[in-house]
């Protein structure tokens, strides 16, 4: 492979890296995720924080753990890397967030597999899906969240089906989304003081503790949209139910009718 062609990590990135092999000086790393041309080191200063008199006693062979890269040398295909700058969170973090698109990536095959797929329409989409979501788990997690973003994204086919077949039953989202809308009017001289005091108390229902956020938006009279992000699907309804009560009692003592539809 021509050196052009090899991705290489930057210099400060964290990467998950698996031990192949101890020297006196150090260990020689694999980088999981990238070029098997490419050889990753990092020396025996760099294993552990104080003193290290044998390499063994920090890591041994086939070891997974997370460095960050403090060089790159693309004329050697070589790359420097430090473990012991790396933090036990940023560890946990790092090397969670690996194993997610791991799963992301053998469920995708799936996908492929029922669709049948040529390698390259896999590469493609996975590429495809990393661009437009950020990650390829975050892909799966988005559409376990919310089955319809793929369409709202621009992403069609017969394939889709098998994909939020799969992120349902695979995946359990960091969050939920609930979208409703609401159709206020109120006939009165202070009708837009009015509306926009009960959309303010329906965004009270918001709860920092819960991590449950409300927002409303303006999507032109008489029409109002809701959006509720929570940790789970009853925390959601919860508050869409506490911001549709607020809505209506003060829009209704005020004489005005509301009618509220869940997206």
């Amino acid at each position: 492979m021509a050196v052009n062609d090899i991705q290489y990590p930057q210099e400060g990135e964290y990467v998950v890296v698996t031990v192949s092999s101890i020297e006196k000086n150090g260990a020689y790393l694999n980088l999981n995720g990238f070029s098997d041309d490419i050889r990753a080191f990092v020396f025996v200063g760099e294993v552990s924080s104080g003193w290290v008199a044998r390499v063994r006693d920090h890591i041994r062979e086939g070891q997974r753990t997370v460095a960050r890269v403090t060089k790159v040398r693309k004329d050697k295909r070589s790359v420097d890397v430090s473990i012991k700058s790396v933090s036990d969170e940023r560890r946990r973090e790092t090397l969670q967030d690996w194993k997610n698109e791991q799963r992301a990536a053998q469920l995708l095959k799936i996908v492929g597999d029922r669709n049948n797929w040529k390698d390259s329409e896999l590469v493609k989409m996975s590429n495809e899906l990393e661009e437009t979501f950020g990650t390829l788990y975050g892909s799966f997690e988005e559409v376990a969240a919310n089955a319809d973003i793929l369409g709202e994204m621009g992403l069609e086919g017969d394939w889709t089906s098998h994909f939020i077949e799969l992120a349902l039953e695979n995946i359990v989202p960091s969050s939920v989304i609930i979208r409703g809308r609401m159709m206020i009017e109120v006939w009165d001289d202070e009708g837009v003081e009015l509306i926009k005091k009960s959309l303010i108390g329906a965004e009270g229902a918001s709860s920092k503790k819960d991590e449950v956020s409300v927002s409303c938006y303006y999507d032109g009279a008489p029409e109002y949209r809701v959006e509720v992000v929570a940790p789970d699907y009853k925390l959601a309804e919860k508050a869409w139910v506490s911001a549709q009560k607020t809505v209506e009692d003060l829009v209704k003592s005020a004489g005005g009718s509301v009618e509220c539809y869940r997206d």
